[in-house]
């Protein structure tokens, strides 16, 4: 116990010290919110993955998807790592940051109302952040309970208020480069904890090939309604391919219209940040994702023990999946490990939480009050603001955790489907095609919320499938309307070329890095 606590200890103590040491940095809102845009590759590839894998991943995903589709969850953390990192580096990370830049653009509802020339959609934007987003928020605190009183036997309240309060006063003091160096710390042991874990579960059941063939002795019950055959849970696509594709879809392309994400990109300080930082950005998923789906994927090994502690009831009927990891956990490690995983999920929440609240401030500040409620805001006053709104939404985000009703609860559940479906397919063609209406992003955002809100009442699919529909009646709505309305935009092609000029503008480069066009 006493290792555990000083772990625990030297881990607050080095975010709270990073807090201080980059509040030296910060001398305006460019700095507080978007590091003043120099942030390197490798600190910037951690933020990105340590704000996309939360202890919902860890905990709640793993245990859910694992149970449910065996090793081929695995599919989940590959996809992550190759469309929701890799991809969204290449396809995102350079046009981003360049026309960011161009439009002097700190949040992506600001983008929208640069770039299609309409302050109500900056509002709209920031209005669907700031209602989607406060769920998201809360939901990262999932996990930590379990995880605590098997570590440390305290109440689930004093651990979410203790992340919270730190949270709070690493991005107060540091803003943006506060987090994203305890981000890259945060990843750290990510890494080291996820290959640690892995390794002790699979030894305490034989190692890989004995837990690989014990999988595959496991049938569903019939209750489950999945595929049943010989070796289901060991084989290459699972039970349910059709719902495992759309659980990829969701988490993986999902994250190219998450506004926290994507502020990422706003940040990269160079050519070589983005090239490096594209590499380091996929190999982090790669082992986070694809660890902790792999290490989900063998939890029905430990069924009898999950029937034994009521994880699992009703023949199987009914699963509590946020206790299978933990239980996985509880089986297999020694007291230090435990101490080690608990330090792992405490850093994938706080970089998310950190993430979230850092975006829903700046989004709340900038883009809603500033120029629409407060006619004159100097940098001092803004600042000011994003402060006193990062402690608002840490205050709700603990308030919803604590005791969070079942209207919240179904929210949490459609958060990334409503913020993705409304925002990806308008940011991505924005970046890359003039010909994008105003009236397309509106069919964007309607259809976007729409599908997932409605779903939640109506209940015709689940969430995650209502999501990925979301995302790809996006992508397929923006462009159809656009052409449509192309009247519209016609009108506009002057200020609409000159904001794709910042794409043609020269720069030198070495001969190391790029051949002329006589060579």
């Amino acid at each position: 116990m006493f290792v555990k606590i000083a772990i625990l200890v030297v881990f607050f103590a080095v975010m709270v010290l990073v807090g201080v040491h980059a509040r030296k940095k910060v001398s305006g809102v460019s700095d507080f919110v978007m590091g003043g845009r120099t942030i390197g590759p490798w600190m910037t590839a951690f933020s990105y993955g340590t704000s996309y894998f939360s202890a919902v991943v860890f905990i709640g995903y793993a245990g859910q998807f694992g149970w449910k589709f065996g090793i081929s969850s695995t599919w989940i953390g590959i996809g992550n790592a190759l469309i929701g990192s890799l991809l969204a580096w290449i396809i995102l990370g350079r046009r981003t940051r360049v026309m960011t830049k161009h439009l002097s653009s700190a949040t992506m509802p600001d983008f929208f109302g640069k770039r299609f020339n309409s302050k109500a959609l900056k509002i709209a934007a920031s209005a669907i952040a700031f209602i989607f987003l406060i769920p998201y928020t809360a939901s990262v605190y999932n996990g930590l309970s379990k995880l605590f009183a098997l570590a440390f036997d305290i109440p689930y309240w004093v651990c979410v208020v203790a992340m919270a309060v730190l949270t709070g006063v690493y991005v107060i003091l540091g803003g943006y480069m506060a987090t994203s160096i305890n981000d890259f710390i945060q990843g750290i042991i990510m890494l080291v904890g996820i290959i640690a874990v892995i390794g002790s579960v699979l030894a305490g059941k034989g190692g890989f090939t004995q837990a690989l063939f014990g999988l595959a002795q496991i049938a569903p019950e019939a209750s489950e309604g999945l595929a049943s055959a010989p070796g289901i849970f060991s084989s290459f696509f699972g039970p349910d391919p059709a719902s495992l594709l759309g659980v990829v879809i969701l988490t993986s392309l999902g994250t190219w219209g998450l506004p926290q994400m994507v502020q990422k990109f706003y940040a990269i300080k160079d050519e070589k940040a983005v090239k490096k930082g594209t590499i380091v950005s996929t190999a982090f998923a790669f082992i986070i994702a694809g660890g902790s789906y792999f290490l989900g994927g063998f939890g029905r090994l430990f069924t009898s023990e999950a029937v034994a502690s009521g994880i699992v009831t009703d023949g199987g009927a009914k699963v509590a999946y946020d206790g299978i990891i933990p239980l996985m956990l509880q089986t297999a490690l020694s007291d230090i490990l435990i101490g080690v995983v608990v330090v792992l999920v405490l850093s994938a929440s706080m970089s998310t939480l950190s993430s979230l609240v850092l975006t829903s401030s700046s989004t709340l500040t900038l883009d809603l009050i500033r120029g629409t409620i407060v006619k004159d805001m100097s940098q001092k006053k803004q600042l000011l603001f994003i402060r006193i709104f990062v402690l608002f939404f840490i205050a709700i985000s603990v308030i919803i955790a604590l005791d969070p009703p079942a209207f919240i609860a179904q929210l949490m559940g459609i958060s990334w489907g409503a913020l993705a479906g409304a925002f990806l397919a308008p940011f991505l063609y924005g970046l890359y095609w003039k010909k994008v209406s105003k009236i397309a992003v509106w069919a964007s955002f309607i259809c976007g919320v729409g599908i997932t809100v409605s779903n939640m009442f109506l209940g015709f699919m689940s969430p995650i499938d209502a999501g990925a529909l979301a995302m790809i009646a996006g992508l397929v709505v923006v462009p159809i309307v656009s052409l449509i309305t192309k009247g519209t935009v016609e009108k506009d092609f002057g200020r609409i070329d000159g904001i794709f000029e910042c794409y043609n503008e020269k720069v030198l480069v070495r001969k190391a890095e790029q051949l002329s066009s006589e060579e």
